[in-house]
């Protein structure tokens, strides 16, 4: 599906500067990755930040398959995380790419990577380390398939090693092993807050591969946004999962579940999903 990879940081950023300067001694050597058949991953540092398009050269971009950027991640808790979320906006564009646009999305590799970091954080014992999903947020926008991999949420975090090493040998694994699954669900999921609790729940241990995520935060939750968050994931959908209480008074649910069923697309509560 992917074979060509594009790793993307900031020489403004710790947490990717980190992040690829452990990734480098996984790297293979180029005249062995030319010989190969398999999957194989470039370095692009840029000056400035990721999050904006215009800092980026699209034409060197659109060379590969998937790009994935290595970023650091900030929050008001400054708690400590590995999260993994895809870019684009759901309203205003104030931290890089356009208004009410998102990038293209794999469901199926955003939960491989998912699994992996998990999996990953309880190997070199990240311990206060919290694995998640954040929801579609900020840019930038490009037209190839992303995801953003993140250490938050201090300075401290970004320049941990551990850290770095466990987001680096996740980007490596999920590299080589990524193989899309005909036997998985794909949804897009609808309400609740930023880190996602409910989702990923389904995320971890169900069958079922989530791509874009719209928080509550942007209500109204708008057809726009829902068909939006459909055309840009990589796969066809099965369905939406919404999370009930996360989307507000019974007239919100209301609305978002009339959006869904004008468009023909089914719809689960995440409550209703085996965990």
């Amino acid at each position: 599906m992917f074979k060509k990879y594009l790793v993307v940081a900031s020489k403004k950023d710790l947490a990717g500067v980190n992040i690829t300067t452990q990734l480098s001694q996984f790297r293979p050597n180029p005249l062995m990755k030319s010989m190969g058949n398999g999957a194989s991953f470039d370095f692009y540092l840029i000056d400035e930040l990721q999050i904006y398009t215009e800092s980026l050269d699209l034409e060197k971009i659109n060379k590969y398959d998937f790009i994935i950027f290595a970023s650091k991640h900030q929050s008001e808790k400054k708690e400590k995380s590995l999260s993994v979320h895809a870019p684009g906006n759901w309203r205003n564009a104030d931290y890089g790419g356009e208004k009410g646009k998102a990038c293209r999305s794999s469901a199926l590799f955003q939960k491989f990577m998912f699994e992996i970091l998990m999996k990953n954080r309880e190997k070199f014992n990240l311990t206060g380390y919290q694995v998640t999903m954040e929801v579609t947020h900020h840019g930038p926008l490009i037209d190839k398939p992303c995801v953003f991999i993140e250490i938050g949420s201090t300075e401290t975090e970004w320049n941990d090693r551990r850290a770095g090493f466990a987001i680096a040998k996740t980007i490596d694994e999920v590299i080589a092993e990524f193989k899309p699954s005909e036997y998985q669900e794909i949804a897009i999921a609808l309400g609740g807050p930023h880190y996602c609790p409910s989702f990923n729940k389904i995320q971890a241990k169900s069958n079922i591969a989530i791509s874009h995520v719209i928080p509550n935060y942007v209500a109204p939750i708008t057809e726009e946004m829902v068909l939006e968050a459909v055309e840009k994931t990589v796969e066809e959908i099965d369905f939406a999962i919404l999370d009930w209480k996360g989307l507000g008074q019974a007239d919100k649910r209301d609305e978002v579940v009339n959006i869904l069923e004008k468009n023909y697309i089914d719809w689960k509560k995440a409550s209703d999903i085996k965990k």
